[in-house]
């Protein structure tokens, strides 16, 4: 699940890769850049902005790409066969003497002026795993929309960078908080935001997202891709349900006894009505919300 931490270790490995190197081939594989050859060009830092990577050049231009929900970047040595998935996958190749960086089903690619970076990531939050963390600033965001319904508001990258659906519900799982409730009544959002960096930092350096603590195949999660089976502490079967405004939904998943609601919650929440919680019986996709 590509999600902040996903995209600090992605933007580690490719500036180990890349930083200081002259490109040998720069090609993009999508129509609106698929004229412009980044041959030659020097690699200045390859950095993380939420779940944006930003590749600096020091021609003073900025590679943007997203990951969303299923892109990602591959490192080979040249002459190695890529296995990230069918050629046509491939949106953009970047190859130095030592090593071929290949981008695999990336979203939202531009190549802009670095002094213009704020134009496509100037309207995010603080970055929850960056070196300028400000959590006072990310709560005075969330706090800007009280009415909010927790969930939806971690999700915000307008109101702090990085963190995704799979952080999201195992922090407000391991807070005891509702999914639907709203920001004004989390009882400490301090210690729920600070619980989510937590956890995507013990996982910043290896590709797995564990928040269990227990390594072994299948224990990994508290409630993330659970639904049905047993809360891990309680027993109570977890739910899953769709959270979000319309076409922006997402799947949540949350144990109804852990995560009971304090507060008062729409009597009609599980009706199906839009914006409200529907469990769902069967499995599925939901829209994707990135910022």
């Amino acid at each position: 699940m590509p999600e902040g931490d996903t995209v600090w270790l992605a933007a580690q490995r490719m500036h180990t890769a890349l930083a200081g190197s002259t490109l040998r081939r720069g090609e993009f594989r999508i129509p609106q850049l698929a004229t412009i050859d980044l041959a030659g060009s020097v690699v200045r830092e390859v950095v993380p902005r939420g779940k944006h990577l930003l590749i600096r050049l020091e021609d003073g231009r900025t590679l943007r790409t997203h990951f969303r929900m299923d892109g990602s970047w591959h490192i080979y040595r040249p002459g190695t066969s890529w296995k990230g998935g069918p050629a046509y996958d491939v949106r953009t190749v970047l190859t130095t003497d030592e090593w071929e960086c290949v981008g695999y089903r990336l979203h939202d690619i531009d190549l802009v002026p670095t002094t213009e970076e704020d134009r496509l990531v100037g309207h995010l939050g603080p970055d929850i795993l960056g070196p300028d963390w400000d959590l006072a600033e990310a709560l005075r965001r969330l706090q800007e929309r009280p009415d909010e319904q927790i969930g939806v508001a971690l999700l915000d990258q307008r109101n702090l960078a990085g963190i995704g659906n799979l952080y999201k519900v195992e922090s407000l799982f391991l807070l005891g908080v509702h999914p639907w409730t709203r920001v004004a009544d989390v009882p400490d959002l301090t210690a729920l935001v600070e619980r989510a960096r937590t956890l995507m930092r013990a996982n910043l350096h290896h590709p797995q997202q564990n928040t269990t603590g227990d390594r072994r195949r299948g224990h990994d999660h508290w409630v993330f891709g659970r639904r049905a089976k047993p809360c891990r502490r309680c027993g109570t079967a977890i739910l899953l349900g769709e959270q979000g405004p319309a076409t922006q939904e997402r799947v949540t998943w949350w144990c109804p006894s852990c995560q009971a609601a304090r507060s008062t919650i729409d009597p009609t929440a599980r009706t199906g009505e839009p914006g409200r919680p529907r469990p769902l019986t069967t499995g599925g996709t939901a829209s994707v919300r990135n910022g």
